[in-house]
């Protein structure tokens, strides 16, 4: 069976996204989907919650900080507000609130606060409670790939191997990122052996996408991780842990494109891929001449 929880980490202080991020969170930035045959923006952290869900999650654990109220209360119904919007006429508002609320009303949600920010790992770490002994999924909220729900899909080859799962891309920079080491094994399908992160040299063009299926031993693991030398526990030191233990990872790279949040630049690229999936091309053509004059 997939796994039936999931960690979505939004603790993260946004540093670079300041000054909109000093009080929004940055995971609350929008991006455009397709809905009911409506183009519509939603925060991306909804986006990776709703993929979650539909693919079959309902326990769920948010990892937040401080100034991510904001979050808490868009995951609260507010069915007043539903109510206001219908009897405005505002009908394609309200079903899109409507549908969004009861998911969550079907979900188990509990959210967590990290003090401090103390790295990827410490905030997996804090849902060690929360997961019980089970493999679950662990998602970053301010990153996604859009056009596929690959949560889904790892869902599928957890069921399909039973082994824990990182999902990654290919990119021109691996710099930037956590850096997977890894042999194919099969379609878009690999066998990791070794993770870093963000090498001064490359040793690898897979960046880590920060979508995973961990085992429940990914704790102990996190227990004996060092502190970075930025001071943070990394989750990628704690993946390295249990690959030289033996644990194998399986790392699956997707076609649709992954869209990072993290700075202006790649948040700018994510609404323009969002946007050229939601719309039809002459409007995307039409935007495009915009930008051009």
């Amino acid at each position: 069976m997939p796994p039936s929880k999931a960690v979505i980490l939004a603790a993260g202080l946004g540093t670079r996204l300041v000054p909109y991020s000093k009080e929004m969170p940055k995971e609350m930035l929008p991006v455009f989907q397709r809905e009911n045959g409506e183009t519509v923006l939603k925060p991306i952290i909804q986006v990776v919650y709703e993929q979650l869900y539909e693919a079959g999650v309902r326990e769920f654990c948010f990892i937040v900080g401080r100034a991510k109220r904001a979050i808490e209360d868009h995951f609260t119904p507010d069915w007043d507000y539903v109510e206001l919007l219908e009897k405005r006429g505002k009908h394609v508002q309200a079903s899109l609130l409507d549908r969004f609320y009861r998911k969550v009303e079907d979900s188990y949600i509990l959210w967590a606060n990290q003090p401090r920010p103390l790295g990827t790992g410490h905030a997996v770490y804090m849902a060690r409670g929360f997961v019980s002994g089970e493999p679950f999924y662990a998602a970053a909220s301010d990153n996604l790939y859009l056009g596929e729900n690959v949560a889904a899909r790892l869902g599928e080859l957890w069921d399909k191997y039973g082994k824990p799962l990182l999902t990654v891309k290919t990119v021109e920079d691996p710099r930037k990122y956590g850096v997977v080491v890894a042999e194919p094994v099969g379609e878009r399908l690999y066998r990791a052996s070794r993770i870093v992160e963000k090498p001064r040299e490359p040793v690898s063009r897979l960046a880590n996408t920060s979508l995973y299926v961990f085992p429940p031993e990914i704790f102990k693991a996190i227990e004996e991780t060092p502190l970075s030398p930025r001071g943070e526990i990394e989750i990628t030191s704690s993946i390295q842990i249990l690959l030289d233990r033996g644990v194998e990872f399986l790392a699956y790279e997707p076609e649709a494109p992954w869209v990072d949040a993290g700075t202006w630049d790649t948040y700018l690229s994510a609404i323009f891929y969002s946007l050229r999936l939601s719309v039809d091309r002459d409007k995307v053509e039409e935007l495009a001449g915009l930008l051009r004059r």
